[in-house]
């Protein structure tokens, strides 16, 4: 009796440790300090390279519209660009209901430009709630400080659509871990493009390549897989997973020329995406809007990844419920 007394005593210590440390990181994360006072510029130029980046190297647009799942690589529908509304939920793996937030002036016209920053870099929205990381705010917070002024600036420019978003919802305890999630900025500057190497790696960063082409173990990268394919992504006739993009000779690319590799983006440029099936498995890589980089970028990126270490790790790509 006096080791059974023991061992409660021991639990209910436990319990109030793990319930203090719950309301604590409820209570006071996510810590990344108030929005900063800014003023965006938003000039052609600066809007320019705002919508390249949002729709062809970041994709910001790619989540926060509808996309047409019946074509190839499920474009984006005409006239819903940054409406939001987008659901990623537990039939694709994830540990709630998460909408894409409504990116427009119609949404955002409350927003100040520095809860804007605040939102794409740091993961903290107007109410100082955590964003979930799907939103890739540690990426866009390595990115340079004009190129998210000038995704800014492209979002005012957008036109306005009322639409109505649900709120996303977190399972317990990822509900409260999130919140742990965001943190400050660390900016790079924006290398010069004929420092190939360096200005492929920033686009890499910006694009989110690692993200889908690595392994994950409940939303985390698993260390040594990077760019080694393998991410799943779980749809209602089995699962498709991203390739392996190291320059492995057999398992990777390792055997693509760089012009191959420019051309294999560029095809979707100005092609009819294919109908596909509603037993077919889609690909969830935004070949459209990734199309739109400049051949440039796109060469850079392919220089970069060939500093990469092969990984052998060969994927199957498909994989049918039966």
């Amino acid at each position: 009796m006096k080791i059974l007394k023991i061992l409660g005593f021991v639990l209910a210590i436990v319990l109030f440790v793990i319930l203090g440390a719950g309301l604590y990181v409820n209570f006071t994360q996510p810590s990344v300090g108030p929005a900063p006072t800014l003023t965006v510029a938003k000039d052609s130029l600066t809007i320019a390279r705002g919508k390249y980046l949002a729709n062809h190297v970041s994709v910001c647009i790619d989540c926060h519209s509808t996309r047409d799942w019946s074509l190839f690589s499920g474009p984006v529908v005409s006239g819903t660009e940054g409406g939001g509304g987008e659901v990623f939920d537990h039939n694709a793996g994830f540990p709630g209901k998460i909408y894409s937030s409504n990116l427009t002036p119609a949404a955002l016209s409350e927003w100040s430009d520095g809860e804007l920053y605040r939102a794409i870099t740091a993961g903290v929205n107007k109410n100082g709630d955590a964003l979930f990381p799907l939103m890739a705010y540690n990426r866009f917070g390595k990115m340079s400080r004009d190129d998210i002024s000038s995704i800014i600036a492209y979002l005012r420019s957008l036109k306005p659509i009322q639409r109505s978003i649900p709120k996303t919802t977190l399972d317990f305890p990822v509900s409260i871990i999130n919140k742990l999630s965001p943190k400050l900025a660390d900016h790079q500057p924006l290398p010069k493009a004929s420092d190939t190497i360096k200005y492929g790696a920033y686009l890499v960063n910006a694009a989110g390549c690692v993200d889908c082409h690595s392994k994950q173990d409940k939303g985390k990268i698993v260390a040594g897989t990077e760019f080694g394919g393998g991410m799943e992504f779980r749809q209602p006739s089995g699962i498709i997973r991203a390739p392996n993009i190291t320059k492995h000779q057999t398992a990777g690319i390792g055997s693509w020329t760089k012009e191959l590799f420019v051309a294999r983006f560029k095809s979707y440029e100005i092609a009819e995406l294919t109908k596909v099936g509603k037993n077919e498995l889609n690909s969830p890589m935004p070949w459209k809007m990734y199309s739109g980089m400049t051949a440039q970028d796109l060469s850079a990126i392919y220089t970069y990844l060939r500093t990469l270490p092969p990984q052998s790790n060969q994927v199957e790509l498909k994989s049918y419920n039966k």
